[in-house]
Formats: C-alpha cells, structure tokens, sequence
C-alpha cells in the first residue's frame, strides 16, 4: 500500500469519499455510488477509458476517491459500500471465457490502482524546487510524476523483481506496467485527479505540455501501454487538449460542459436530491431559495424510458428519440449553504477569476457588452468548434464562451452540431460575474448600465413615462424571447434585468410573493436601507396599467409592508403591454 499505488481509506488517508460516508449521519450525504456500476459496465472493455472534465466543486474529486475506495486492494471498504446504490449492482460478464453473473463485489477492493492526484504531484514538485533539491531522474513535473508512480512499483514485493529484471535504469511508467503486464497477466486501474493542472499552472510552458500528453499518449494510445489498464479515470476543468482539432486522446470518452453525454446526473446534486435535501427537518434552507442561488446547469439527455420530454434535443431534427431535461446544481455549494444555513456567493476566488478579466479586457468583438447582457438575462449562441480546450489558443469570442462554459462561469445549451447558447445559469454565478465586472474601469459607462440607473430613477421619482420607455426599449431587445414576447412573464423578466445592475446588491427580490390577499407578481424589498422604497409590481397584457394598479389595491398587497412603518415607502407600480401596438404603459403611487 502507497499513496499513488494502490492507496489505503483509513482514517488518516485525506479520501474525501470516506470522510463523507463516515458523517452521512449527522452531514450531508448523496450517494452517487451507482456511478461505480458504469464503471463495472466497462471494465476490461474496449470503452473502459473515462474522462471527466467539469468545473471547480461539482463532485470531481470525490468521485475519484470514491473508485478508488473501490477499486484498491490497499483498501478495505466493503462495510462502506454495504447498504449503498452501488451493492444492488446486477450484472453479467464473459470471465475467463465463461458468462458469469456478477454483483458489486466481483471487483471490490481486488485490483491494483494507480492514484495520481496533481495537486499533490504538483505541491511535491513545489517543494523540491524551494528546496532546491534534486533527484537524478527528475527534471520537471513530469518526471517527477512518472518518478513518484515507479519509486513506489519497486517497493512492491510483487512487482520488484520484474522490474530489477528489466534491467533498465531509468525505465519509463509506460516500460513499467508493460513489464509488469507481460510477465504477471497484471492489468491497472488508472485514477488521474486534475489531468489538466500542467495546462493551467504552466499554461506558457508549451514545451512541458507537449511531454506531458506524449507521456499519456504513451500510456494510453501505444498498444502495448493501453494493455496494461483495465479502467482509466482522468478529471480536470478543461477538456482534453486538442491538436490539429482533434483531441490527443481521442481514444478516452470524454464528457464535458460543452458535450455532457449521460453522465451529467452524478456530478452535481439533481433536482431530486435537492428536493429530498429539503425535506429534513434540520435543514432551514428552502428548496426555491437554493434553486434560485445554485440550480441552473441544464443539461438534455436521452430518456430511455420516454417520459418527462423535453421540447429540446442534442439533435434538433431527430424526431425519433426522446429527451429529457437534467438539472444539476452546484453540489459544493449546496452544501456550504445547508451547513451555514445561509444561501449567498459560495463561488470562492481563484486564478480563472483573473483569467476572465483578461478575456473581457481584450474585448474580442464587443465582448464586454456580451458579458454584461448575460449577467442581465439574455444568452449568447456561440461556436465551440475551434476550441482548443486551453487558456491560452484563444484568439476570438467563441473560443472565449466555450471556456467560460468550461470553467462554470456560463451554463449552455445544445442548439445542434457545435453551436451553443450561453447564459448566466443562477444568482450565485451572476454575483460573481457581477463582482468581478463592477470592479473594471469601463463597467459605469456601459450603456446597460446607465439603463439600469435610469429606470430605478424614473421609478424613485414616479415618473411612468419614462419607466415605461426603458421597458419597451428591453422588451423589443434582442434578448427577450420572439416565443414569450407576449406573456406578461416577459415583462417580469425586463424588469428584473432592467433594474439588477442598480438593484443587485440593495434589493431582495421575490416572485409571486404571498403579499395582503393575493400573491404579487414581483416585490424588491430593500435589503437594508429603509431609504430605499418597497417596490410592488403588477403586470397586465392587452389591459390598462390602471387595472394592474387597481389589482394591487384591492388585493391589500402593500399591507405586508406598511405595519408598523417596517419601511418609509412603499411605491405600487401597474405596468402593462399593448400585444398588437407593442406599446407599454405605466402607472406609479404611493401606498
């Protein structure tokens, strides 16, 4: 037992998988654990190689540790996995020449696991270089991947004398297993945590990028390094590395932001589970409240068994084959809003954030205002065809989207072939993307902005008219649906967006809120200042702004907020569409 040979999942051994099981009591546990039998599916299979890539905290890692919980004989966990998704697995295979019924445990903690986490390979290499210190074999972090892996291959009894037969000194990885393969019939499971960290850490560094992926190709595209592996698993945040638009391992099935397959539902918490999260009593968070902060990353998958069709499908002309809708939340998130018992930003700093700013700053082709309609509510169709699947091949806007959907910044929908939709997929993302363009010299003159402070001044200082204007110029906008146009959940969605950059950080917002008699259509309330009014929204189609006015009267929905003078104003505000004139109207008193 090592760390990146065949590690153990002991108490002591860092397996966030483990930790997780162990306080599935008292903590928040999902079990995802039936992502194992997929994997059963493969294994030893022409289709056994994995690669994952999706965004920081979307369940990447511990997905990892889980496999190799698994997998490892350095492990004993079958009293972890008892009473899990993973121990009602069923299946057959061809074994030794002979189908044969199998259940999870035909392969539990019986194979030999290679478990290379970069962050720690990386922390290693760090440390060698502040110390100055040196080993023969090493001379970057590539060697010392390839060094750490072998060191710990020759201190295996098993493996040692096949390798001091080979008689070769400074033997590669793939030379390695080969050896071990051919003289003990011994096949691996490959575990690579961060596959892409030499891509983002070293992104300049394009002469150690290339031994790297030849060092992956050598053990995974070479026939007689591919032998040795009975199951590969490689996660990271950027897909794999593209060359002459093709990916250097094309022969992985790799699944990603932009191509998600049907794998989406294990990385990240589904709508069900969050519904079943909810539902404890401890828990103090709403369903609504963490599907506003968290959900948002559709993605649209087969369903096998025809129901819950979705109106949209990776093919947009199959009419044969039925679809579904997944959507998947911000699992690390999720989690730090139920313990904390607060939902807000959970979307941590880090060195992509200072790569956006670079991107937007270089403003390919009107980008900024691109990035400031996304925050505001619309989408963008882009292109992910000439992605290279790095940080730094990036020379126009739809290499720009196709990272950001990469790195979790921007959610995306399949519009057919390789165009995408972009959009903001929820508000923990929009504050960040809020965040961190508010801080740019440019974000006070960009002409939505200056929108935004206009209709919350016409609508301080009742002037309809002019509230009106600014949501008729929103609602004939590019980014309002020609489909919704004329549902009076379109002129919510233009009020929102009209009024975020302004109201973003004073107000809450609330739809169909519980307000007097009735429910409201839209309510701000002033998260802290009481210098600020309440802001109750009603909204008509093909009716008179006055009856929308009138609604909010007779309904008694401003009582909620004038009982014992809670706030100094609260402003009624009737706004109403003409369908056939495309006309808006707009009315404002005091309550």
């Amino acid at each position: 037992m090592g760390i990146f040979l065949n590690p153990k999942a002991g108490n002591d051994s860092g397996n966030q998988f483990l930790k997780l099981c162990k306080n599935r009591i008292n903590g928040l546990f999902v079990d995802k654990t039936d992502f194992i039998g997929e994997t059963i599916d493969r294994f030893d299979m022409d289709n056994n190689l994995l690669a994952f890539t999706k965004p920081r905290r979307f369940g990447k890692t511990v997905t990892a540790h889980m496999l190799a919980c698994y997998y490892s004989k350095g492990a004993d966990c079958k009293e972890v996995f008892s009473g899990l998704k993973v121990s009602s697995y069923s299946g057959k295979k061809i074994i030794n020449g002979r189908e044969k019924e199998i259940t999870y445990e035909e392969y539990l903690n019986k194979h030999n696991v290679i478990f290379l986490d970069m962050n720690v390979v990386n922390t290693r290499y760090n440390n060698l270089l502040r110390k100055s210190a040196k080993i023969e074999e090493v001379a970057d972090i590539v060697d010392l991947t390839e060094y750490l892996v072998i060191k710990e291959l020759k201190e295996e009894p098993e493996f040692a004398p096949v390798l001091a037969k080979a008689g070769i000194s400074n033997i590669g990885l793939s030379e390695a297993l080969s050896e071990i393969h051919q003289k003990l019939d011994i096949s691996f499971v490959f575990i690579m945590d961060e596959w892409d960290l030499i891509y983002r850490e070293y992104q300049n560094d394009k002469a150690l990028q290339k031994k790297f992926i030849d060092t992956l190709t050598g053990l995974f595209k070479a026939s007689d390094g591919l032998a040795c592996f009975s199951l590969a698993y490689l996660t990271g945040i950027l897909p794999i590395k593209k060359y002459n638009s093709e990916s250097a391992l094309n022969n992985f099935d790799e699944y990603n932001m932009l191509f998600p397959g049907n794998f989406a539902p294990w990385f990240g918490f589904t709508d069900e589970e969050i519904t079943e999260i909810s539902k404890q009593s401890r828990r103090s968070v709403s369903k609504e409240t963490l599907k506003e902060w968290y959900e948002g990353y559709q993605f649209v998958m087969p369903d096998d068994d025809g129901e819950n069709d979705a109106e949209t499908a990776g093919n947009k002309g199959d009419k044969q084959n039925k679809y579904r809708l997944v959507d998947v939340y911000n699992p690390n998130s999720v989690s730090k809003a139920i313990s904390r018992k607060e939902c807000r930003n959970y979307w941590s700093s880090t060195s992509s954030n200072a790569e956006l700013i670079r991107l937007i700053n270089m403003n390919f082709e009107g980008i900024k205002d691109d990035i400031i309609n996304l925050i505001s509510g619309g989408s963008i169709v882009f292109d992910c065809e000439s992605f290279e699947n790095d940080m730094t091949s990036i020379d126009n806007k739809d290499q720009v989207f196709s990272l950001l959907v990469c790195l979790g910044y921007l959610g995306c929908s399949d519009e057919g072939d390789f165009l995408r939709s972009a959009y903001v997929p929820n508000r923990e993302i929009r504050s960040a993307l809020s965040s961190i363009v508010r801080k740019q010299p440019w974000y006070n003159s960009m002409p939505v902005i200056e929108r935004s402070e206009k209709l919350h001044n016409a609508i301080l200082n009742q002037d309809a008219a002019t509230a009106a204007s600014v949501v008729e110029q929103i609602h004939n906008s590019e980014y309002v649906s020609v489909i919704g146009y004329n549902r009076e959940e379109a002129l919510i969605f233009c009020l929102i967006c009209g009024l975020m950059w302004r109201a973003e950080n004073d107000y809450n917002t609330y739809r169909e809120l519980h307000a007097g008699l009735g429910y409201a259509d839209l309510v701000m309330v002033p998260a802290g200042s009481k210098n600020l009014p309440v802001m109750i929204f009603e909204f008509k189609k093909d009716a008179s702004p006055e009856e929308a006015l009138n609604q909010v009267k007779e309904k008694d929905y401003p009582s909620r907020y004038c009982k014992g003078k809670r706030y100094d104003t609260v402003l009624m505000i009737g706004l109403s569409y003409d369908s056939d004139t495309k006309k808006h109207y707009c009315v404002i008193e005091k309550a």
